[in-house]
């Protein structure tokens, strides 16, 4: 396997904006296996959420007390969650899952982990339907990537 190929989808997949939908197609276009890559960004992807899960709230209080000159990009990125969250209180487990499947901008394991801990759901609850959301996006991802890279077989 190509371990610096490999090394580099996986810290792309923690990336904000980014995550496994860029990770994903970044590694097969630098050689991965579309299979290896699809589960080295998965990975990557989930690693950080977790902790946005459990620590957003304290992190951003810590911010706000420390570093007031951010206080209006932590306000935008709670609005941001505030705006998405009327679906996700909604439709709870599935809604949050919904959210964080639909391979589009804006939506993902980090906005779906900024929601879920805006709304003060707990790690045990919150994490299995980010979970799905982010095994859904990642194969509809390879999906489209493998559609548009058919010269690799998806079993060597």
């Amino acid at each position: 396997m190509l371990i610096k190929e490999a090394f580099l989808t996986f810290l792309i997949s923690m990336v904000p904006v980014i995550e496994l939908r860029g990770a994903l197609p970044i590694g097969v276009g630098m050689g991965l296996h579309p299979v290896a890559a699809l589960i080295i960004s998965v990975i990557g992807n989930l690693v950080p959420l977790p902790f946005l899960i459990l620590f957003t709230k304290r992190v951003f209080a810590w911010l706000r007390r420390h570093f007031p000159k951010l206080d209006c990009i932590i306000t935008k990125l709670e609005e941001r969650a505030e705006a998405k969250k009327e679906t996700v209180e909604k439709y709870k487990f599935w809604g949050l899952f919904i959210f964080v499947a639909i391979p589009l901008p804006g939506t993902g394991g980090w906005t779906g982990a900024l929601i879920a801990a805006m709304m003060d759901m707990r790690l045990k609850k919150a994490f299995p339907a980010i979970l799905l959301g982010v095994l859904t996006a990642g194969i509809i991802v390879f999906l489209i990537t493998y559609v548009f890279h058919i010269s690799v077989p998806l079993i060597s």
